[in-house]
């Protein structure tokens, strides 16, 4: 079981905070610029599906690519417009794929779902913030 992680960033001149908390059988994740909690995403994947091919692993963005089998499940809330849907869906889908591929590398057994909350303002450059966030996923030891 992991420990609860939280960090506070400026991304794009906007307060962020990050919260990374684990369970027995799920991991939550909350990502948000306005103080709640958002849209709620659960992202599932078999744990036969391999997270990196030797191409993923050198990727210019330096993120791991999300597996085409990813199941993205909204379990609370909406986005207000196609492209913000769109948006948390990346979101969703790139964070767990970080914390899959992390925990992989621990040897961890069974693949846990991922919840995560997303509440963004739509202040700053969009690609900027992505890559802020996910930056801060990734660093996170747990």
């Amino acid at each position: 079981m992991l420990s609860i992680h939280s960090t506070s960033v400026e991304l794009e001149g906007v307060p962020t905070d990050i919260m990374v908390q684990g369970f027995a059988d799920r991991i939550l994740v909350l990502v948000t610029q306005m103080g709640k909690v958002g849209n709620l995403i659960q992202a599932s994947i078999p744990s036969t599906t391999p997270l990196l091919s030797a191409q993923d692993e050198d990727s210019e963005s330096g993120l791991p690519a999300p597996p085409a089998a990813i199941q993205l499940t909204p379990l609370l809330g909406g986005a207000s417009s196609e492209h913000l849907q769109t948006l948390h869906s990346l979101y969703a889908a790139q964070i767990a794929t970080i914390i899959w591929v992390k925990e992989a590398k621990k040897m961890a057994v069974d693949r846990r779902s991922i919840i995560i909350g997303i509440a963004l303002r739509k202040e700053g450059d969009e690609r900027k913030t992505f890559h802020g966030v996910m930056n801060h996923i990734g660093s996170i030891h747990f």
